[in-house]
């Protein structure tokens, strides 16, 4: 049965069949805000156990029958499930026994149960069921924290499936042994065959490995050493005979000084052995047909030209093998990547396990001070163990942003205007903006190429025509979203279209880099990643949902502004105050842009001095001749801008000096990049707006 999440646990369940208590107790709780239910026997609240019970409160008399059914409905709950018991017992004097919670010991149920003794005062009441409600609560958070761990050992074994790496787990406290279907393999050993330290992992290696490879596994389970091991053997295949070479990475897991896990992969690495081999015979050969030419006849050409054939030949199978090494020695490189993350993942693993299994000890035992801290310090391992997925997954862009406050409606109607014109008129272009979306902290350059190449996407998945519609609403993020976002407002920008839309197979790897659904040569699969990168870097992300035959729609979560943006105006040219004959030292590479950046010096009244890179531009610089600028661009040839720039300051410390880039590696902000009076213009830029930028940076005299 599905449960709404509001309504989870909020039910208080209620069986006092004697009197009016029961209805005494309900009207108490539900002027507290509780949901309370009255059950007339044991038989009516074990078949009210769900997921909406929070609590189940009994008085003695309640227990006199029908325990049994109780029991039944208890033990088919979720694994994760303990429902907490407020039991009331009548008021003893001495020693005498109960009779009926001795029952309900018997059963086991009341391992997570407080018994309260009547009469009691509704302070005590309240507590106990405030108590209980609370630590039915970490029983649903304790669910959703499994759940997603499962969701992560899914993704982790499609990982090592894919790499074809066998994973093994072993307990030296006990000597048991367990291998997956890919490790027995590597053994030639049946899938359903029983897997032993002694009967399978040395018996199935090769003689002149066994010692070696033994003592390596011991050392890694010293205390004080290591704990880890690395190392490559051979395996002669215990029902098929086959040998194979294996690289085996793994490490121990220790507690109070003993192991008590010994955990790692392995991968089949014999195409890269015997690649290796050929390549050594290879070279061994080569060297002997090359001692052997030194000896030939050098008169005798037509033999020395035969033989030059031959080794031409050997040389191009040496390069063929070469080539298969460096593409063994990648597969073997993921193999080690994955050994690792193996490792890293199973400690996690082990610190939400026994935080767990600790929590659960406290909470059967009745002292539940400590269960916080024991679910703490699952939840960190936890969302260790989701940072490291997202490692995995992140895909990093180098851009240099400059993040600023826009209004979103004017960006989406300039946008809206380059997209008529650029997509096909068979393609309706629309766009929704809710009257409250304010402004968006963004790149507009990045954010109207991301929105472009969103269209692009859209207008090829709609050959025939359609509707391609773009909006904007604003959003709060709360903490603990599914986004992983900061909570907070943000702006979120949709793109949907009417296309052909995508399976799920190719759903859940468009923001891949390199994954592309178009033909070679049409398509590099960087769009969309791109993208995420852009979200990521910005503080935003960026969601997909598409059907085949339903379109697809794209939401892009942007960081919201407070308060209205400040609209840039861009000056015309005869806006810009002219020059007074300064002079200008214009260091570009590219002549075409060169030229540019001098004609609009001239034009503007200022003298321009042209240096195609840093060579040229350093005398200048040094002499005695007045400059009062310095346009350059970041990636000269040689000496980049920026080293460009230093040694100019060295020369001339108050030199303003502006940047001109379209790419740079070293920039992904412009406050990190620059120094003090300097200023970036991004390629390509108006005319209007580099005329502006000098002479707002020009020296006033």
């Amino acid at each position: 049965m599905t449960v709404d999440r509001e309504s989870e646990g909020h039910r208080i369940l209620i069986s006092a069949p004697f009197g009016r208590d029961a209805d005494s107790i309900a009207k108490l709780l539900r002027a507290e805000g509780y949901e309370a239910i009255i059950c007339p026997d044991i038989v009516a609240i074990a078949g009210r156990i769900d997921e909406t019970v929070g609590a189940i409160l009994l008085t003695e008399e309640a227990l006199a029958r029908d325990v049994a059914i109780l029991k039944a409905a208890l033990v088919a709950q979720p694994s994760w499930s303990d429902v907490p018991f407020v039991l009331l017992a009548a008021q003893r004097f001495g020693r005498t026994p109960n009779e009926h919670l001795s029952k309900l010991a018997l059963f086991d149920l009341a391992s997570n149960s407080v018994v309260l003794e009547r009469p009691l005062g509704k302070a005590s009441l309240f507590s106990a069921i405030a108590s209980a409600m609370r630590l039915r609560e970490k029983q649903f958070q304790m669910r959703d924290r499994l759940v997603d761990l499962d969701e992560s050992e899914t993704r982790l074994r499609l990982a090592t499936t894919t790499g074809g790496i066998g994973i093994w787990d072993f307990d030296p406290l006990t000597g048991r042994l367990e291998w997956d279907e890919r490790c027995k393999t590597m053994f030639g050993l049946p899938v359903d065959a029983d897997i032993t330290y002694d009967g399978s992992f040395l018996a199935g290696l090769h003689p002149d490995d066994r010692e070696r490879s033994d003592q390596a596994v011991r050392a890694a389970l010293q205390p004080g050493g290591t704990g880890s091991v690395e190392i490559e053997y051979r395996t002669v295949g215990i029902t098929d005979g086959v040998e194979r070479w294996i690289a085996a990475k793994g490490g121990s897991v220790f507690s109070d000084g003993r192991p008590i896990r010994f955990i790692g992969t392995v991968t089949d690495i014999s195409q890269r052995k015997g690649t290796e081999k050929a390549l050594a015979e290879s070279e061994a050969a080569l060297r002997l047909e090359r001692q052997a030419l030194d000896d030939l006849n050098r008169t005798l050409e037509e033999r020395v030209a035969r033989r030059t054939v031959e080794l031409e030949e050997e040389m191009a199978a040496r390069t063929r093998a070469e080539e298969a090494l460096r593409q063994a020695q990648k597969m073997e490189a993921v193999g080690q990547l994955t050994g690792g993350i193996a490792h890293d993942f199973n400690n996690m693993l082990t610190g939400i396990i026994g935080g767990i299994n600790l929590a659960k000890r406290r909470i059967a035992s009745g002292n539940v001070a400590d269960v916080d801290r024991f679910m703490d310090a699952a939840t960190e391992a936890a969302h260790r163990a989701a940072a490291l997925i997202a490692r995995l997954l992140a895909f990093s862009r180098r851009q240099t942003l400059d993040a600023k406050p826009m209004e979103v409606r004017l960006q989406l109607e300039a946008t809206r205007e380059l997209l008529e014109r650029t997509l096909p008129e068979s393609i309706i272009v629309d766009t929704r903006v809710d009257g409250d979306v304010g402004s968006v902290v963004a790149d507009a350059n990045q954010l109207e190429s991301a929105l472009l190449n969103l269209a692009i996407n859209a207008r090829d998945a709609m050959p025939d025509g359609g509707k391609l519609t773009i909006g904007a609403s604003r959003e709060t993020v709360e903490a603990h979203n599914d986004l992983r976002l900061q909570p907070g407002p943000y702006v979120v920008l949709h793109v949907l279209d009417t296309g052909v839309g995508m399976p799920p197979e190719v759903l859940e790897k468009v923001f891949e880099p390199f994954f592309t659904t178009k033909p070679i040569g049409q398509g590099t699969g960087l769009g969309l990643s791109m993208i995420y990168g852009f979200a990521q870097q910005s503080g935003g992300t960026v969601s997909i949902r598409s059907k085949p035959g339903q379109g697809t729609l794209i939401r892009l979560y942007l960081p919201a502004a407070e308060g209205k943006a400040a609209i840039e105006q861009v000056e015309l040219a005869d806006s810009v105050p002219e020059g007074r004959g300064q002079t200008v030292l214009v260091v570009e590479d590219d002549e075409a842009v060169r030229l540019l950046v001098c004609e609009v010096l001239s034009d503007l009244r200022y003298h321009a001095i042209e240096a195609g890179d840093a060579d040229v531009a350093i005398p200048l610089l040094s002499g005695m001749r007045t400059i009062d600028l310095m346009v350059s661009d970041v990636g000269l040839p040689g000496m980049n801008g920026r080293q460009l720039a230093e040694i100019a300051r060295q020369h001339r410390p108050t030199l303003p000096i502006l940047f001109v880039t379209g790419y740079a590696e070293n920039a992904a902000t412009k406050a990190g990049f620059l120094g003090t009076n300097m200023d970036m213009i991004s390629k390509p830029f108006a005319v209007e707006a580099l005329a502006a930028k000098i002479s707002e940076m020009m020296p006033r005299r």
